[in-house]
């Protein structure tokens, strides 16, 4: 019996490069929007979630370890490390 189908998926990763993201830039960053107006529109329509609690402010500042969620999928805020 393969298990694999109904284990949850894991968080789909958004690196930044800045110390926080705004939500709506999250969603368009992660390739979950295809502009900031539709973004805008779900955030409003309290269709994403931030850190397990709906979020309609569309300025919210994500930082890395903070997760947002949208469709079914959740993303995880992390730091692009410096080299």
């Amino acid at each position: 019996m393969n298990f694999e189908k109904n284990a949850p998926e894991k968080d789909i990763s958004v690196t930044i490069h800045t110390e926080f993201i705004k939500l709506e830039a999250a969603l368009k960053l992660a390739n979950a929007v295809s502009t900031g107006g539709e973004a805008k529109n779900l955030i409003l329509d309290e269709q994403v979630s931030v850190n397990g609690e709906i979020c309609t402010m569309r300025g919210k500042k994500l930082y890395p370890g903070d997760r947002f969620a949208f469709g079914g999928r959740t993303y995880l805020i992390t730091i692009h490390a410096a080299v």
